[in-house]
């Protein structure tokens, strides 16, 4: 048996073996929980602008997804998309004024997994004062001093 001062005795050995596993595991699991917490799909990135289309105006609603497979909704409302990995979709004011809360600020943006149905969401900003109320002024007076 080597009794060298840099050779730890043979329990030390096998009770560095047994930490080195169960830290092991335990690394392991929490990575793979880290994979199913989180889906790779990313909607964070997310962003709004008014558009026109057409007549009207619409909200052009751009993003991001790392499965071109994921669904897209906004605010709950199933969109179809252009493109895969990037993506874009115009929806109408009118109609993200149905889909949205009163004076809304925000919407919310989904993306869905269609193998693992898992979901990740994120608010995304409307332009300014896009849903807020119409104030109809009979007279408008201005004074200088």
């Amino acid at each position: 048996m080597d009794r060298s001062p840099l050779a730890a005795p043979a329990s030390n050995r096998r009770i560095s073996a047994h930490r080195f596993r169960k830290r092991a595991a335990v690394l392991a699991g929490i990575l793979a929980l880290s994979g199913f917490a989180s889906p790779a799909m990313g909607s964070q990135d997310a962003s709004t602008r008014l558009v026109r289309c057409g007549a009207e105006s619409c909200l052009l609603i751009t993003g991001h997804r790392d499965d071109p497979s994921a669904i897209v909704s906004i605010n709950g409302q199933v969109v179809n998309v252009e493109g895969r990995r990037g993506w874009k979709v115009s929806v109408p004011v009118a109609t993200v004024r149905e889909w949205s809360a009163p004076y809304a600020r925000e919407i919310e943006v989904s993306l869905r997994d269609p193998a693992t149905q898992q979901e990740t969401a994120a608010s995304v900003d409307l332009p300014i004062g896009l849903l807020g109320g119409v104030t109809e002024l009979a007279a408008l007076e201005v004074s200088v001093p």
